[in-house]
């Protein structure tokens, strides 16, 4: 009995070391890290030998004495990324605040890079060597971008920032997951006056998007009057054309109407010109006929007779003509042969009945003055008188200037003087 309870115990003690032993020696991998078996040489399949080996889920017997395990948590490692007057392209410092959420990665080759440079490191250390890095890479994007194209496509910003970073952290054996930029300001204001431009740009925008609106809502308004109006006047215009229409037919039925009145009206009134003229016909003839006895004939007996009288009257003139020519030519013959005193003759015979008519003419003269004029001569033979006389006439004729008369009125008329009265004592 004894001895089966001294075997029980030792069962039990080796059972128990047992459950120690495999407790120390087994180790179960979480999903969310992986455990790093070193102390003993493997070889990959590319031919690289390393002196570690990773498990990743599941488990694992680590060698006692010749391997030492290690864990890494793969879990998310949030990082706030902050930078201060960082130089934008154009010189303008920016402060720039994201997040950016870091990983240990769980498969190789990249897990090799890890483990060889943060096995036994904290994860503090680890955010920070991923902090530095980032905010480096910030940086280096930064002074890439103009401070408007980093504050108005943040995303793009993040997208060229998590390209440019994700490089360096897998070289560090880091997985970048997600990168935000939570904000960009800065110190000189610049940011806060483009804000301020573009909502400036914005509200001009608005208000010129508004007016385009209004003044399209304007032009539709008028279109839509317009529209209306021109469809009343078309239903105007037709109703219009219809009553011209039928105004058109009226009045081309009284038109035909009237044109047949008319007809029947200018029928009759030919029927009664007609009438009128086969009885104005008939008065004509018998009118006719009253002139050809009343007047014609008598008037023909008249003309015949006025001719023959004619007739003898041309006669007459004839004989007369023949006669006056024979005495012409006679008295022609005669005033020949007669010669100067012939024609002397027959021009005192046609200019006596001249003076006769002549003398009739100038009635009874009276005389108001006779000079008499001395028959001296002047130094170019006209007598002086005549000279002195002509010249007087001649100034008066062209000046209107009697000069005897201006000087009688001047020395005074000798003939107008009275003789003095006798005195009386």
């Amino acid at each position: 009995m004894e001895a089966l309870l001294a075997l029980l115990g030792v069962a039990g003690v080796a059972f128990v070391a047992l459950i120690l032993i495999i407790k120390n020696v087994l180790y179960v991998c979480q999903p969310n890290e992986v455990l790093i078996f070193s102390g003993r040489q493997r070889t990959t399949e590319d031919g690289k030998l390393f002196g570690y080996k990773i498990i990743r889920g599941g488990r694992a017997i680590r060698t006692p004495l010749f391997e030492t395990v290690d864990r890494m948590d793969l879990t998310n490692m949030i990082i706030e990324v902050q930078v201060k007057n960082a130089y934008s392209r154009g010189g303008i410092p920016l402060n720039i605040q994201g997040v950016a959420n870091i990983k240990v990665p769980g498969e190789e080759p990249l897990l090799n890079n890890t483990v060889e440079r943060f096995l036994g490191r904290s994860r503090d250390s680890i955010m920070k060597t991923a902090r530095e890095t980032l905010e480096g890479n910030l940086r280096g994007v930064l002074a890439t971008m103009t401070p408007e194209q980093v504050n108005t496509d943040k995303e793009t910003f993040a997208q060229r920032l998590a390209a440019e970073a994700e490089h360096d952290l897998n070289k560090l054996g880091l997985v970048l997951d997600t990168l935000k930029i939570q904000n960009v300001s800065d110190e000189v204001g610049y940011l806060d006056a483009m804000g301020r431009q573009r909502a400036a740009a914005i509200r001009r925008d608005a208000l010129i998007a508004e007016a385009v609106s209004q003044a399209q809502a304007t032009e539709q308004r008028w279109t839509n009057t317009r529209n209306a109006e021109l469809t009343t006047l078309e239903a105007h215009t037709q109703i219009a054309l219809k009553e011209n229409e039928r105004r058109i037919a009226d009045a081309q039925t009284r038109r035909a109407a009237l044109i047949a009145q008319q007809q029947g009206e200018v029928e009759a009134i030919i029927a009664q010109a007609r009438a009128e003229v086969g009885m104005q016909d008939a008065r004509i003839e018998q009118v006719r006929r009253q002139l050809q006895a009343d007047i014609i004939a008598p008037a023909d007996a008249a003309r015949r007779k006025a001719e023959e009288d004619a007739k003898g009257h041309a006669a007459r003139i004839i004989e007369q003509g023949r006669a006056t020519a024979q005495v012409l030519t006679q008295i022609a013959a005669t005033y020949n042969k007669g010669g100067a005193a012939a024609r002397d003759v027959l021009l005192m015979q046609k200019l006596v009945p001249l003076f006769h008519s002549l003398a009739g003419t100038i009635g009874e003269l009276k005389i108001d003055r006779l000079t008499i004029l001395p028959k001296g001569t002047g130094s170019e033979g006209q007598p002086l008188g005549a000279r002195l006389v002509d010249a007087s006439e001649q100034i008066k004729a062209a000046i209107g200037i009697d000069v005897p008369k201006s000087l009688r009125d001047a020395l005074g008329d000798p003939r107008s003087q009275k003789p003095p009265l006798p005195r009386t004592t």
